[in-house]
C-alpha cells in the first residue's frame, strides 16, 4: 500500500469511519492540533536527557492518539467498537494528576509567573504546553456542534498542567532554576 493516495489533492480528506470533509473543517483543526502536540511532545522525549519519564511521555502520546481517532471520527462510539485502545476515561485523567503531583513533591512551591525556558527539555515542554492549549481550544470549538466526549476536554486540560510540570522538573532536575517574572 502507497503512501500517498491522491485522494486529498482536492482539499478534502475522509474520516475515521466513513464521510469526508474539507482539510478546513473544524474537526480536522482539531484532529491536526492534537496531532501537532503529540509531534513536538515526542521531540521534546527525544531531547536530552532522552530518559526523563520517558514512560510517562509514551503513555501520553498514545492516549493523543486515542482522542485524534475520536476526534476524526463524527462517531466516536464506532471508534471505540473498532479500536478498543480509543478511549479517555477518568482513570487516564486521574493518572495525570498523580504524575503531576509526584513531579510537583520535588519542586520548589510556585510563587510567581516563570518564564518558558531553561533546558532544552524544558523549553520543549513549556512549548508542547502551549500546542496543548490550542489543541484544547480546538476541541473546544468542535464541541460547540459535535459531540465530543467529555473526557477529552478533561484530559488536554490536565495534561497542559503536567507539561508545565514536567518542564519545572526537568529544569529543577537539571539544577537550572525557573527564571521567575
Amino acid at each position: 500500500m502507497k503512501i500517498y493516495t491522491k485522494t486529498g489533492d482536492g482539499g478534502e480528506t475522509s474520516l475515521f469511519g466513513g464521510g469526508r470533509v474539507s482539510k478546513s473543517d473544524s474537526r480536522v483543526q482539531a484532529y491536526g492540533d492534537v496531532d501537532e502536540l503529540n509531534t513536538v511532545l515526542g521531540v521534546a522525549a527525544a531531547a536530552v536527557p532522552a530518559h526523563f519519564e520517558l514512560e510517562l511521555i509514551e503513555l501520553v502520546q498514545g492516549r493523543l492518539l486515542a482522542i485524534g481517532s475520536l476526534l476524526a471520527s463524527p462517531n466516536p462510539e464506532r471508534v471505540v467498537t473498532s479500536l478498543s485502545k480509543a478511549t479517555i476515561t477518568e482513570t487516564e485523567v486521574a493518572y495525570l494528576e498523580a504524575a503531576i503531583d509526584r513531579l510537583d513533591a520535588e519542586l520548589p512551591e510556585l510563587r510567581s509567573f516563570i518564564l518558558p525556558g531553561g533546558t532544552n527539555k524544558a523549553a520543549l515542554f513549556h512549548w508542547a504546553r502551549v500546542v496543548c492549549r490550542r489543541a484544547e481550544r480546538s476541541v473546544v470549538a468542535l464541541d460547540r456542534n459535535e459531540r465530543i466526549p467529555p473526557m477529552v476536554l478533561a484530559y488536554l486540560n490536565r495534561l497542559s498542567d503536567l507539561l508545565f510540570t514536567l518542564a519545572r522538573s526537568a529544569n529543577h532536575r537539571a539544577e537550572v532554576p525557573d527564571k521567575e517574572w
